[in-house]
């Protein structure tokens, strides 16, 4: 990586490791974005009783683990591999992976300019990090926000070409919802009634998708920036369709459920 983070870090922050020594009661491991080393006691890598560390870890390991104390002084640095959770250890790896996914762009950019990485990494790293934890937030903020790179003090001639290259790379995040709607008329114009409200959910958002399954039940689904927009968009469409049904409820109903799955 060419992140390289200043000083130590900070007590109970995460860190991603590689394995570098296994002794008998404690591992060796670099703590990757500091470029320090640090140390796992036997009793840290793993609740219960542990015959032999090797059945654990491995030379070369990638894992993440809970800084417990930093002695600055000695320069030491205790970890914990037993006391990172499974969804912690997921997303400290996947920041990892989209901040690497970061440093791909602008290893990118550096070729388009015919510059060594680690200069045009600088440039443009050194405002960011002023202002975030790391790049990758910085480079979405500026496909989900429009956010202007100059005004953080990379020059001009830089941020032209790099959010080029950021909106090719890394696209708007989205997420996805979706409910069940059945509908049910004993109408003589029953059709036209359901269709009346099927269209009115629909002309409630472009981003919504309303398929057929047959049986009088239909498939409501929702494409959004974030939960909070789906949902408001989700209630206006099925708003919009049970006011039409509302109006005949003596010979018709909906029943509206979100799926289980979302």
């Amino acid at each position: 990586m060419l992140l390289k983070k200043q000083g130590f870090p900070e007590d109970s922050e995460l860190v991603l490791c590689t394995v570098t020594n296994v002794q008998h009661h404690s591992v060796f491991a670099r703590l990757d974005e500091y470029g320090k080393t640090g140390m796992i006691h036997i009793s840290e890598v793993s609740p219960g009783r542990i015959r032999n560390l090797a059945d654990f870890v491995k030379e070369g390991k990638v894992i993440v683990c809970k800084v417990l104390k930093v002695n600055l002084e000695r320069g030491h640095i205790d970890l914990s591999l037993r006391r990172v959770s499974e969804t912690q250890a997921r997303k400290k790896k996947e920041d990892i992976k989209q901040e690497q996914k970061a440093e791909k762009i602008i290893q990118s950019l550096a070729e388009q300019l015919k510059r060594p990485a680690e200069e045009v990494y600088a440039e443009i790293a050194g405002p960011i990090l002023k202002e975030y934890a790391m790049i990758y937030p910085a480079f979405e903020a500026v496909v989900e926000q429009d956010m202007d790179l100059e005004s953080m003090g990379i020059k001009k001639d830089l941020t032209t070409k790099l959010v080029k290259l950021i909106k090719e790379k890394i696209k708007p995040k989205e997420v996805n919802i979706s409910a069940t709607i059945k509908i049910t008329s004993y109408a003589e114009d029953g059709v036209e009634i359901v269709k009346k409200a099927l269209l009115e959910a629909e002309k409630t958002e472009q981003n919504l998708n309303l398929r057929y399954f047959g049986g009088g039940t239909y498939k409501l689904s929702i494409t959004a920036h974030d939960y909070k927009e789906a949902e408001s968009v989700l209630k206006k469409a099925t708003d919009a369709a049970s006011q039409v049904i509302s109006k005949h409820k003596e010979s018709s109903k909906i029943e509206i459920l979100r799926d289980k799955n979302d």
